[in-house]
């Protein structure tokens, strides 16, 4: 099936590396125009816009900050003319032990919890607003297997965090598919990433591959797809969906 976005324009949050890379990659080579967001690496950003031509905007804001999330939105919309689909793929993953004093470990979960959860309710927010009058559009927050099964008790504040985007990527399926609204979650498993190095460089790679059901482990190019699909319209009736993509980690 061939899927055509030429009429599209989307925002990915992160788009300058991993899963957000792939997905921008395969929303301008499905014709879409794209807002590729990044938060400090312009070097790769701007790397990839330059590959991909006049079909991607560069867009630069910290998540972490409440009022970068709505600059962001209002940038996006300004330098796009308006924004068909949001797609919420900006995360860290902040190791902290219990170890810590509490201030540290407070400071790591605010942290995790504004990139991961603040920020994509700001954003989706401003995209129901933006949608509502233009008939509709579609919201793809990308959360994780951890949402379901937990995680290492490292990452207790990721796990929170991506719990909370489930709920709320519901809420909004549910609040505003009369709209026209479809929100959608996909759930990645383990994924080679820059940001999951440094857990492969803490727990080996041997731990990640032998806990999938497939021989190696998913790339951000397996998750890219199915984002192009759920961007289409084609699976609006799977609104308020999860899609895991986790190589049979996890089956819910």
């Amino acid at each position: 099936m061939n899927i055509d976005l030429s009429s599209k324009t989307v925002l990915v949050t992160g788009g300058g590396r991993g899963i957000g890379a792939a997905a921008v990659r395969a929303f301008v080579e499905a014709g879409a125009t794209v807002g590729l967001h990044y938060r400090a690496d312009h070097a790769a950003a701007s790397a990839l816009a330059n590959e991909l031509g006049d079909k991607v905007v560069l867009l630069q804001a910290d998540l972490a900050q409440a009022e970068a999330c709505e600059r962001l939105w209002r940038e996006a919309v300004e330098r796009l003319g308006h924004v068909d689909v949001l797609v919420n793929n900006a995360g860290v993953a902040v190791g902290s032990p219990n170890e810590p004093d509490s201030q540290t470990w407070l400071s790591d979960w605010e942290r995790t919890m504004a990139v991961n959860l603040t920020a994509p309710g700001l954003l989706c927010r401003a995209a129901v607003a933006h949608f509502k009058p233009r008939g509709g559009g579609r919201i793809i927050n990308i959360s994780s297997r951890a949402a379901f099964r937990g995680d290492q008790p490292d990452y207790l504040a990721y796990a929170a965090s991506k719990g909370g985007l489930v709920a709320l990527t519901r809420s909004l399926a549910r609040g505003y598919g009369k709209d026209g609204i479809a929100a959608f979650i996909v759930a990645p498993g383990f994924t080679r990433t820059e940001m999951a190095q440094d857990f492969i460089d803490q727990y080996g790679e041997d731990y990640a591959v032998n806990d999938i059901a497939l021989s190696r482990l998913t790339e951000p190019k397996d998750i890219a797809p199915t984002l192009v699909f759920l961007a289409s319209g084609l699976a609006d009736h799977a609104t308020g969906a999860t899609i895991d993509i986790n190589a049979g980690s996890y089956v819910h």
